[in-house]
Formats: structure tokens, sequence, C-alpha cells
């Protein structure tokens, strides 16, 4: 016997979802048999030395890139208790970048380690990033409600110059507003 209430669906896997696993097996066959070729070209002497130097360049780079992102946000947060607005400093936007590639530098395997030095390259690094922006910024707009990116969107504040002005709430007569944490408050509104 049926209610005429329509059975509820799955909601469709994405392609991504689909074809990721099929892609890391692909990735690790072709690394495997990149290593095979270069191990019988040059010796496997060479290609564990190779593996070794990608090590150790991997380990350097994402501890570079560490400090230096630590530094940022140590100076970052001294200026802001200084009362002086950060400045966007032109180097400090491809960290995550820079420890992406230190990464892909320390898998073993050939293929990940070009992909790594190309993570090393700034043009490239900064292309990532403007492309990273753009498409967070597109899946932001496009959020439904209800949805976690709908609850970012709502987080952010909406100015054209990016500052954000805090303060406080003033009664007519001068005096400050009462707080009162009755409960959770509602969503900012863009």
């Amino acid at each position: 016997m049926t209610t005429g209430s329509p059975t509820p669906t799955a909601p469709g896997r994405s392609r991504a979802r689909t074809f990721a696993p099929l892609g890391v097996a692909v990735w690790l066959v072709l690394e495997i048999w990149l290593l095979t070729v270069v191990a019988d070209a040059a010796g496997g002497l060479t290609v564990l030395a190779l593996l070794i130097a990608g090590v150790v360049l991997g380990a350097v780079v994402i501890k570079r890139a560490g400090r230096r992102a630590f530094k940022n946000l140590t100076e970052t947060l001294q200026q802001q208790q200084s009362g002086v607005t950060p400045a966007q400093r032109e180097g400090s936007s491809g960290n995550g970048f820079l420890m992406l590639g230190g990464l892909l530098l320390m898998l073993p395997g050939l293929i990940s380690d070009v992909a790594g030095l190309l993570f090393l390259v700034p043009p490239v690094r900064s292309l990532l990033g403007r492309y990273a922006e753009r498409s967070l910024e597109r899946r932001m707009r496009a959020a439904t409600p209800g949805s976690l990116g709908d609850a970012f969107q709502q987080a952010r504040i909406h100015r054209p110059d990016g500052k954000v002005v805090q303060g406080e709430v003033i009664r007519e007569d001068g005096a400050p507003a009462p707080r009162r944490d009755d409960g959770p408050r509602p969503p900012i509104a863009p």
C-alpha cells in the first residue's frame, strides 16, 4: 500500500567524487611505472637519491613556509594590538601553496616532484591563488540557504573597502547598552 508521497532519493554523486578514486589509482600506477623506467635508464641508486632529495627539499620548503606564516601572523597580531591597521603583504598569500608544494615533493614519485616544483614557482602560485579565490567567491555567492557556505556568507561583513569597524551600541541617554546573553543571535544579513 502506498501513501502517494514520493520516495526520497539520494542526491547524485558529483563527478569529482566519482572519478577521484580512479584518478588516484591512475596517478599511483604512473608514478610506479615512471620510477621503474628511470631506474632502468639511470640505475636504482639514482632513483633513490632523487627520492631522498625530494624528501629533504620538501621538508625544507614546508619548514620555511611555516616559519614565514607564523612570523606574518605574529606581526599582524602585534600591529592589531598596537592599533595599527595591518597592511596586506605582497608575498604572504602563497604560504599554503608553498606547503602543498613541499608536501608533493615529500611524496615518493617523480610526477608529484614535478608538481611540487611547479608550486615553488611564484607566478604559478599567484595564478593558482587568484583562481582559488575566484572559485571560492563564486561558490559562496551560489550557496543555498542553510548550507555551510551560506553560514560563511552571512558571517562576512560587506564593505567596499573591506574594513571592519568595531564599536558598541550607546543608548540615547549616553549610557552603554546593557549586555544580554540570552541565547543565540540572529545571523548577519547581507
